[in-house]
């Protein structure tokens, strides 16, 4: 990037900076006229004599043989024409200088992002994400908003100002001397303190990206605040930063109101001045009062560009302190050359032959020597183990083999091609890397799959015609901003690199990589529990119905009769709440949220109608009771709360004083302690409770008729509130299971919702729609960095993708370290397995996995100290097996 902030605007906007240029010199002309033409009305069209009237205007005496009214009111509308023509000049400008203020700021963003891209890996150990994150955003736009008016606006302000002064001169050079005269004060004391001021921003936004390191470092280590009780020293520490922050801004608004303090007073000494002279001149007959009222007038709006020019001075001071320092931060030593990444490889070979590292050193940027002389060969359809001590540095010898890390001294190659000639285009599609802590980007489990595959655009995205067109316009922008030219909405998986003929044959794909790691099982459970809009994935849908039809006829056996209680219209459902008996459907979004049930006014009137509302109050009274009966003597946070309990530990004292109250009767009890009590029981499940409170018949087909009222009186308003169970319709605000179960799983069998989760695998695989399930698991969302996923299904989720793309060199960096013994065993083998005659490297933090690997390496201190096959390892005395030795222990 350019370190002038002024070259940068210059190279990239040098075209759109003229044309400012030249559209604010039109407008000098204007703003002369803007005071020529109230003097003409004033001196010639009011006070003079005529006909015939002239009027001086810009400097030519034009004469007009017309009355004194049709001259003033021609004079008028041409000074109404002026003011149309001059605001209609400065919108264009503005239009146009926020035009491009937005192109050079997204120009910027795009330069600083692409340099994040470029950051040598360590590098990140230096810098905070916040930090990173303010600068591109917050720092950028401030910057950017500068951009367009570095030249045009001190032309335009400095151009208004002029007109302002030459104007006065004209009239009278004493007045125009009167007017300059405070000027050269201010031009020579004002830079100065703002040149403090700008020193003191600096200190602030040094400080300011130190707050947000620290904010940053909080919301990471949350569980470290509470676990060693530091919040009192944290809020010290924010504390203290606040207050260096307030401090600096303190001293900042103390010199920025001295300059405006003395802005004002200059601006308000001149018109003494004025008044002094130019009266003196007027009674003397020297200067018409036309001329002074404009010299006035003309004063005043010298005043609003010269305040807007140290406005400009000091956002100038501002965004250049602020473009400075984005600047070096974003230029640290040793990035990567921008050819390596955008540049694409000669041939598709591909990489085959040997690994070879030759006298390979690694120092790192704290000038610590990681790998000292490494050298080793190996074939590149092998795989080789890396063992060590926890301080052996073999992790730095996984990163220098994907090219993550440059080796400080000798050569790696694989092929007998340097590795670090490669552009990324080889090494990041024949290279595939995992390390222990995997960041997942924060979208299905389908695109963290397939990022590795996403390197160019393949197929081109299908638009209509308005979109077309739109995609068009979007292009244009990106080239004229110099973004990246590639289409985000196209097609960007590779099918080829994993000779996938169609999406049907990549699903396969997909499917086996993640048996390989062991994770199908643990995607199928999450397709299981997730939810899909049928509209949008009818294919899914439809095959859940199948797959509800089919269980439904299983659920016919009386061996699994009993495990299940389907929905039926016609029939209360004991496994079922209360609500959900009434709705006979699920709440969507708000509207009849059950927590807050009792408080809907349709769900009441309803009650009243079936005549349930005094029973279910009374219901809530004695389930009240009861609980109050229960509980009372457990200790506040008891798990039997959370478990058995209908009301928490903290609404226990208020439900015991309601129930207090309740004995004079409920009918006496207030509005909200009615509430409160009727909330309760459409919680209530009979076949899991047991309370005897709604097993009563005719309970039951009271609320049924109130189910039947419930949905052939509900408001059109309400309708998109709930969805009512169909047994021929998909549910979309259910899960896939509840979809396919469609029915409540008995409470008191025993194992039920094993038993039925095997039925319902059994019947899935049966029918040959297990995949639809996948389909939805793979469309689950793992949120931000993976945060839905477990440590260890990320990591496994990673290996999967690295497996899926086929890579030449699969290199894995104590990938499974989180797992327990056994799963990594099993892993392990699943992967070599996998890769079979391919290659792999693999970083192990237990030397008895490498039994089954070609061939062995032993790190300790950055070196190698042993290689060879198991067999030539394992003996006595060797340092391999001092260290299986040492692990055992």
């Amino acid at each position: 990037m350019d370190k002038s902030l002024f070259r940068f605007i210059w190279r990239h906007s040098r075209r759109q900076q003229i044309i400012l240029l030249v559209l604010t010199v039109v407008t000098y002309p204007l703003g002369f006229l803007l005071y020529d033409i109230p003097k003409a009305i004033i001196n010639r069209a009011i006070g003079g004599d005529g006909p015939p009237f002239s009027a001086p205007i810009l400097g030519l005496e034009l004469s007009f043989d017309m009355a004194q009214i049709p001259f003033l009111v021609m004079l008028c509308f041409a000074f109404l024409a002026v003011v149309l023509l001059n605001n209609g000049l400065k919108y264009v400008i503005n239009v146009y200088k926020g035009t491009l203020a937005e192109q050079l700021l997204r120009r910027m963003r795009y330069q600083l992002y692409a340099r994040v891209l470029r950051f040598p890996l360590p590098h990140f150990k230096r810098v905070s994400q916040g930090e990173l994150i303010s600068m591109i955003t917050g720092e950028a736009e401030q910057v950017g908003n500068f951009t367009a008016g570095a030249f045009a606006d001190p032309a335009l302000l400095g151009g208004q100002w002029l007109v302002a002064l030459g104007f006065i001169l004209i009239q009278d050079p004493l007045l125009g001397a009167a007017a300059l005269a405070l000027y050269p004060i201010q031009i020579i004391v004002i830079p100065r303190l703002q040149k403090r001021v700008s020193q003191l921003a600096k200190a602030r936004l040094r400080e300011v990206r130190a707050l947000s390191d620290h904010i940053g470092e909080s919301v990471a280590g949350a569980v470290e605040v509470h676990a060693h009780d530091t919040s009192q020293y944290e809020l010290s520490r924010f504390t203290h930063r606040m207050g260096r922050i307030y401090a600096i801004r303190l001293e900042i608004f103390r010199r920025k109101y001295m300059i405006k303090f003395l802005n004002n007073f200059m601006d308000k000494l001149a018109p003494f001045f004025f008044y002094l002279i130019g009266g003196v001149l007027v009674v003397q007959g020297n200067l018409t009062l036309g001329a002074l009222v404009v010299v006035i007038s003309a004063h005043k709006d010298m005043a609003g560009p010269w305040k807007e020019l140290l406005g400009w001075y000091q956002q100038r001071e501002d965004a250049r302190v602020k473009y400075e320092q984005v600047v070096s931060q974003f230029s640290p030593e040793n990035m990567i050359d921008p050819a390596l990444q955008s540049a694409e490889p000669e041939d598709e070979a591909g990489l085959s032959g040997e690994i070879q590292l030759d006298n390979v050193t690694l120092v790192d940027e704290d000038e610590v020597r990681r790998l000292a002389n490494v050298g080793f060969n190996a074939p590149l359809s092998g795989h080789v183990a890396v063992v060590g001590h926890a301080n052996s540095n073999k992790e730095y010898l996984a990163l220098v083999l994907a090219r993550l890390a440059v080796a400080t001294q000798g050569r790696v190659r694989i092929g007998g091609k340097n590795l670090a000639d490669l552009p990324e285009a080889v090494t990041g599609r024949r290279i595939a890397y995992v390390g222990q802590n995997t960041v997942l980007q924060s979208s299905s489990v389908r695109d963290n799959l397939l990022y590795g595959l996403k390197h160019r655009p393949m197929r081109p995205a299908t638009y209509s015609e308005e979109e077309a067109v739109a995609r068009v316009a979007e292009l244009a922008a990106a080239v004229r901003t110099g973004n990246s030219d590639y289409d985000y909405g196209a097609d960007w998986v590779d099918l080829a690199a994993v000779e996938a003929a169609d999406e049907a044959a990549l699903f396969e794909y997909l499917v086996g990589a993640l048996d390989v790691v062991d994770l199908g099982d643990d995607v199928y459970q999450l397709g299981l529990r997730s939810t899909i809009d049928p509209t949008a994935r009818p294919d899914i849908a439809d095959n859940v119905l199948r797959a509800r039809g089919a269980l439904l006829e299983r659920l016919r056996d009386e061996s699994y009769a009993a495990l299940v209680e389907p929905f039926d219209r016609t029939r209360y459902n004991s496994n079922a709440s209360v609500a959900e008996n009434l709705m006979f459907g699920n709440p969507v979004g708000n509207g009849f949220d059950v927590e807050r049930l009792a408080e809907n006014s349709y769900v009441l009137q309803v009650l009243r109608d079936a005549d349930l509302y005094d029973e279910l109050l009374e219901m809530g009274r004695k389930l009240a009771g009861t609980m109050i009966e229960i509980f009372a003597d457990l200790p506040p946070g008891h798990e039997f709360f959370e478990q058995y309990s209908f009301i928490s530990s903290d609404d226990l004292p208020l439900y015991q004083a309601v129930v207090a109250r309740a004995e004079r009767g409920v009918e006496e009890l207030s509005d909200e302690d009615k509430t409160m009590l009727l909330s309760l029981p459409f919680k209530l499940i009979p076949a899991q409770h047991r309370l005897g409170l709604a097993d009563d018949k005719t309970f039951q087909e009271r609320v049924l008729k109130a189910r039947e009222k419930f949905e052939a009186d509900l408001p059109a308003e309400l309708r998109g509130s709930v969805e009512f169970f169909d047994r021929e319709k998909y549910n979309s605000s259910a899960s896939l299971q509840d979809n396919i179960l469609f029915g409540k799983v008995a409470y008191g069998q025993a194992q039920a919702a094993q038993a039925i989760g095997a039925l319902i695998t059994k019947t899935l695989d049966e029918h040959g729609l297990r995949g639809s399930v996948m389909l939805a698991g793979l469309d689950f969302q793992v949120g931000v960095g993976g945060s839905r996923l477990s440590s260890v299904q990320r990591q496994k989720l990673a290996i999967a993708r690295a497996v899926l793309k086929r890579p030449d060199l699969l290199v894995l960096n104590d990938a499974a370290a989180g797992m327990d013994a056994q799963s990594q065993q099993r892993l392990l083998s699943r992967v070599l397995a996998a890769r079979d005659g391919v290659g792999v490297v693999w970083v192990l933090s237990n030397a008895s996995l490498a039994d089954e690997f070609g061939q062995i390496v032993v790190m300790a201190e950055g070196r190698i100290v042993e290689k060879g096959s198991l067999g030539d390892l394992k003996k006595e005395g060797t340092a391999f097996d001092d260290l299986l030795k040492s692990q055992m222990t």
